[in-house]
C-alpha cells in the first residue's frame, strides 16, 4: 500500500483508540487508556480498513512505558527486593499448575491433542510460543486464538477486579499528573539510552527487550538521584493507547471463522487457568508479603508488557510484578520447545490438527 494511503489510515487507527481509551477513561473503568484503545483497534480491525502498526510506534509505545516505570523505582521498592525469591519459586511452580490447569480442560473436555494443548496454555509469551506451534507443526490458528482471547479478557477484566478486592485504585487524571516531571536532557537521556539498551537486549533475545532497555536505564537514573521526575502526562498516557493499539492488533490475521469451535475451549481453559493463579497469588502474597492485588497480576497469565503496565496504572508495584512476569517468559523460552518435542515423540501431529 503506498505511503500516502497508509498515513492517513494510521492517523484514523491511531484516532479511533484515543477515543477508546478516553470513552473507558471518563466511564472510570480501570485502566481505561490500555483497554478502551485495545478493544477499540479489535474493533476496528473488523472493518478491514485497519493496517498493522508500524514496528517504530511500538518501539515508542515501549519507550515511554519503561521509563515511566522505571520512575516508580524507590528506596522502599528496592529494600523489598529481598522478599522476591520465595515469591519466584512459587511463580516457577505456579506457571506449571496454570498451564497444566488449562491443558487438562483442553485435552478432557475440548479434546485438543496434548501438545497444542500445553502450546495454548502457556501463561504469556506469545510470541515464543507461536514460533514454537509453527516450528512443530502444530494447530497455529487455534492456539493463536486461545492465547489472544486470554489476553484481552485480561486486558478488559483484570484492572477492574483488582479495583473492586480494594488493591487498587482508579485515578481521575492522566498518568503522572500532579507529579514533577523528567527535564528535557534527562527524556532524552532515558528515551535514547532505553533504545540503545534494547538494541542490545534483543540481540540477546530478551523478552520486551526496548520495554526492559528504557526501564533499566530509567530505574538506574532514578534509583541513583541522576535524575527526578516521570514522564509528561501527555506522553505517558499516548504511550498507554499506543500498547493498546500494539495488543489490539495481535488479533489481526487469525482465521475468524474457526471461533465458534475453539472460544468455548478459550474460555474454559482460562478460567481453569486464572483459577490456579488466583490460587498460587495468594501463596506469594503470603511469603512475600505483598499484596492480594500486587500478586494477582504477578501471576495472571498475560503478557509482560501488558501486565506490568496495568500494574503502574493502578498503583500496584511495577516492579515486583515485572520481574515476575520477566522470569516467566525467560523459563518458558527455555523450557517450552523441549516439552512440546517430547510430548510429540510418539504422536507427531498431521499438517492440520485439533
Amino acid at each position: 500500500m503506498p505511503l500516502v494511503t497508509t498515513i492517513p489510515a494510521h492517523l484514523i487507527k491511531l484516532a479511533v483508540a484515543a477515543l477508546g481509551g478516553l470513552a473507558f477513561f471518563w466511564l472510570g473503568v480501570p485502566g481505561g487508556w490500555l483497554s478502551g484503545a485495545a478493544i477499540a483497534t479489535i474493533l476496528w480491525g473488523l472493518t478491514r480498513l485497519s493496517p498493522t502498526m508500524p514496528r517504530h510506534l511500538a518501539d515508542l509505545a515501549m519507550l515511554t512505558s519503561g521509563a515511566t516505570m522505571g520512575a516508580a523505582v524507590t528506596p522502599e521498592a528496592i529494600a523489598a527486593m529481598g522478599r522476591y525469591p520465595l515469591s519466584l519459586l512459587v511463580l516457577v511452580i505456579g506457571v506449571a499448575g496454570i498451564s497444566m490447569a488449562s491443558s487438562l480442560w483442553l485435552v478432557f473436555v475440548s479434546r485438543w491433542r496434548r501438545d497444542d494443548a500445553v502450546l495454548a496454555s502457556v501463561p504469556g509469551a506469545l510470541s515464543t510460543v507461536m514460533a514454537v506451534a509453527i516450528d512443530r507443526n502444530a494447530s497455529v490458528a487455534p492456539i493463536a486464538i486461545v492465547q489472544n482471547l486470554r489476553l484481552i479478557v485480561l486486558i478488559a477484566l483484570l484492572p477492574s477486579v483488582v479495583v473492586l478486592t480494594g488493591g487498587g485504585t482508579v485515578s481521575g487524571t492522566l498518568l503522572g499528573q500532579g507529579r514533577a516531571t523528567l527535564t528535557p536532557g534527562d527524556m532524552a537521556l532515558v528515551l535514547g539510552g532505553g533504545y540503545a539498551v534494547g538494541l542490545v537486549l534483543a540481540r540477546l533475545g530478551m523478552a520486551a527487550p526496548i520495554l526492559l532497555g528504557a526501564t533499566l536505564v530509567s530505574t538506574l537514573g532514578h534509583a541513583t538521584g541522576w535524575m527526578t521526575g516521570v514522564m509528561p502526562p501527555i506522553l505517558a498516557t499516548a504511550g498507554l493507547i499506543l500498547i493498546g493499539v500494539f495488543i489490539g492488533d495481535r488479533f489481526r490475521g487469525l482465521d475468524y471463522a474457526t471461533l465458534p469451535r475453539t472460544i468455548l475451549a478459550g474460555l474454559g481453559s482460562f478460567t481453569m487457568g486464572m483459577g490456579a493463579a488466583v490460587a498460587f497469588a495468594g501463596v506469594a502474597a503470603w511469603v512475600a508479603e505483598v499484596s492480594f492485588a500486587n500478586a494477582l497480576v504477578a501471576f495472571a497469565p498475560g503478557g509482560l508488557e501488558a501486565m506490568t503496565i496495568l500494574a503502574l496504572i493502578l498503583g500496584l508495584d511495577p516492579i515486583y510484578v515485572g520481574i515476575h512476569h520477566f522470569v516467566r517468559f525467560i523459563g518458558i523460552g527455555v523450557t517450552v520447545p523441549f516439552i512440546v518435542a517430547w510430548l510429540q515423540r510418539n504422536d507427531p501431529p498431521k499438517s492440520e490438527s485439533v
